[in-house]
């Protein structure tokens, strides 16, 4: 369970200023991650303090993530932007 200041911090987290990154993770954050199990979620705050070049490249599949559970949450995170990229 996600309490709303978990909520609050992960969405401010996710802004990142670079507009590319912020298409990705701020509609997750958004819709997605208190949907996560804890070990997602888990993984999702972890890669949060990933440099930003590297996670554009792996949301943009120019490079991958070296652990499974950045996989597995990176892969979320882009079938998310995927199949909702025409929502407003």
């Amino acid at each position: 369970m996600v309490d709303k200041i978990e909520r609050a911090r992960i969405l401010w987290r996710s802004r990142r200023g670079l507009l590319e990154l912020d298409l990705f993770l701020i509609p997750f954050a958004d819709h997605c991650y208190s949907k996560l199990s804890a070990s997602d979620r888990a993984a999702y705050r972890q890669m949060l303090l990933v440099d930003d070049v590297d996670l554009i490249d792996w949301l943009k599949r120019v490079s991958e993530p070296e652990t499974l559970e950045f996989k597995r949450v990176v892969e979320q995170i882009i079938h998310h932007a995927e199949t909702h990229s025409t929502e407003t």
